[in-house]
Order: structure tokens, then sequence, then C-alpha cells
């Protein structure tokens, strides 16, 4: 299992929040760039970015700063936020990013991760975030009647290979990720899944790791000290 640390960014600059919450925005870091350098160290591969204040704008805000993290360290940058259409996608893979996820537009807009996909195969990954295991959009403000497995399994369909799990209950909350959900995502369908909320500690990564997974996203925990970065990526190796 992979460990992504997490970078999330509002106003260029790293920032957690409190179950998506923007009014619960803390700076915990002064310089995305430094911080991704501290995580190369620490033995990681990649690094899972979201444009925040893309997610509220519905288009690429920060996007200076994930280049620059991806040109500029040795990580590949795994990003998401604010993605919408074809030429969003075609400029930040041609900009050196190594993986897209598309979250609300795979909700609203399937069609276009289909020709995503088509287009860009495997630099191509879906975001589903759920509440009460309902998918959400539109930076979690927007709830939907789709169940979160239904539409992984559409996903999958339309030929996406790697999905990006998030209990937005879970988000910074330091309580633990939702196993069950996981579980059940992982069973329903045959891609990459990577769990994403809750993360606490190096029990939370070998309970992760048992479930089969391909990845986990780490971040409050990483910032508030519950979790050693490096040996969490010594454990999965």
């Amino acid at each position: 299992m992979l460990i992504f640390p997490a970078i999330d960014i509002i106003g260029s600059k790293p920032v957690r929040l409190y179950k998506g919450d923007f009014s619960t925005a803390k700076q915990v870091a002064d310089d995305a760039l430094e911080t991704a350098d501290g995580f190369a160290r620490a033995g990681c591969e990649w690094v899972h970015m979201v444009d925040l204040d893309g997610s509220l704008k519905k288009k690429p805000v920060n996007a200076d700063t994930f280049i620059r993290v991806a040109k500029e360290t040795a990580l590949k940058v795994e990003l998401g936020g604010g993605i919408r259409t074809m030429k969003d996608i075609d400029f930040y893979i041609n900009n050196g990013i190594s993986r897209v996820i598309l979250g609300s537009v795979a909700l609203k807009n399937p069609n276009l991760v289909r020709e995503a996909v088509r287009e860009f195969g495997e630099f191509i990954a879906v975001g589903i975030d759920a509440k009460n295991g309902y998918a959400a959009a539109e930076g979690w403000t927007q709830s939907s009647d789709i169940y979160f497995t239904d539409l992984a399994v559409q996903m999958e369909n339309a030929g996406v290979r790697n999905i990006i799990f998030t209990d937005i209950g879970r988000d910074g909350t330091l309580s633990g990720p939702n196993l069950e959900q996981l579980r059940e995502i992982n069973d329903a369908v045959s891609c990459d899944i990577t769990a994403s909320g809750g993360v606490t500690n190096i029990n939370d990564i070998n309970n992760l790791r048992e479930i089969g997974l391909y990845a986990a996203i780490c971040g409050k925990s990483i910032y508030e000290g519950t979790l050693d970065l490096y040996e969490a990526v010594e454990a999965c190796k």
C-alpha cells in the first residue's frame, strides 16, 4: 500500500479542514514546496494535493503552486479541486501533474469522465466523497441520492481504474477511517481504492493494509504528529 501525504491549498498556503467545512480552515505550514520536500525525504513517492479554492470556484485557482511541486520535487502529484473541463485536465497533465482527480464532475457529468479516460487513461482518477453513504459534490456542499458504491460501479464501467474514497464525516477528525465502507467499495469494484479521511496513527495504516487497498491519504495526522510518516511508509513496504 502506498502512503499519500496531503497538502490542501487555500490562497497558495497549506491548510486543513474539519469535515470539509471551509470555515474551519487552519494553516498548517508556510510553504507547499518545502512541505512536499519533507514528504519526499520521508520516503514518499506521491503527494495528494487539493485546490480548495478551485473546488468552490469550479475552476483551477492555485495552479502555479501544484506545478511547482510537480516540477521542483521528486514527488509525483495527484491533484483534485476545480477540474471541470478537458482543457483543465490537459493543462495539468501537460504541466507535470501525474494524476488528475475528477470529483464533482464524475457525479454531474459522467460523459466527461469517459472522454477523459479515453484520452488520458491512467492519468485520470475519480474522487468519491460520501456523507452517510451518499455521494456529495461541490466542495461537499451538495448531497445526492446516489449511493457511493453505485457511483463507483458507474465509474468502473466508464473505464476508471483509480478511485479515492472519502467519508466526509471522518475527514480531518483523527477518528479513524471508515473501514466498513472502505471494505464495501473495495469489494464492489476492481479499481484501485485509496482511503481518505480519518487516518490517525500507525494502527489505522495497518488496518487499511489488511483490507488490501491501493493507498491511504494522510493529512491532519501528519501535521498534528499522531502519525510518523516515515514509519507509515516503512510499514507499507
